[in-house]
């Protein structure tokens, strides 16, 4: 059976997809506008691509969603060299914080919702037990 994924983990692991495109198409960018030399730009590209898929597989842990904001702020600093990046590293990194807070909330509410269904049904059992048994 399939390990059920928490929201926080599927909201944050499809950002960072989104990201490895993104990344995709800036290093293409910077080699065909000779920005940096072709080398830096494909073999760094490819280098965070990496990072970024081995990032969506590690956010179901803490150091994961920790490695995450590292990879958002490395993004932005990619500016650096595309000024461009600036502006798009900015918005990933507002789309990373909102999806890293709203998936824990997310989680919390169906953590809660759990836990209130399971009292529920024991709360169900116990009178369907007692009406069959009366003591």
């Amino acid at each position: 059976m399939r390990r059920q994924r928490s929201a926080s983990e599927s909201l944050l692991s499809i950002t960072l997809a989104l990201e490895a495109f993104l990344v995709f198409f800036a290093a293409l960018t910077a080699f065909a506008l000779k920005a940096i030399d072709p080398v830096v730009a494909l073999v760094g590209g490819a280098a965070f691509i990496v990072l970024l898929a081995l990032c969506a597989r590690l956010v179901r842990y803490a150091s994961g969603s920790w490695f995450g904001w590292v990879l958002q702020v490395a993004l932005v600093a990619v500016g650096i060299l595309l000024p461009l990046m600036y502006v798009i590293g900015a918005v990933f990194l507002l789309l990373w914080a909102y999806c890293f807070f709203k998936g824990r909330q997310l989680d919390r509410l169906k953590a809660a919702h759990l836990e209130s269904s399971a009292a529920d049904l024991d709360t169900l059992d116990h009178r369907t037990t007692t009406k069959e048994n009366p003591a």
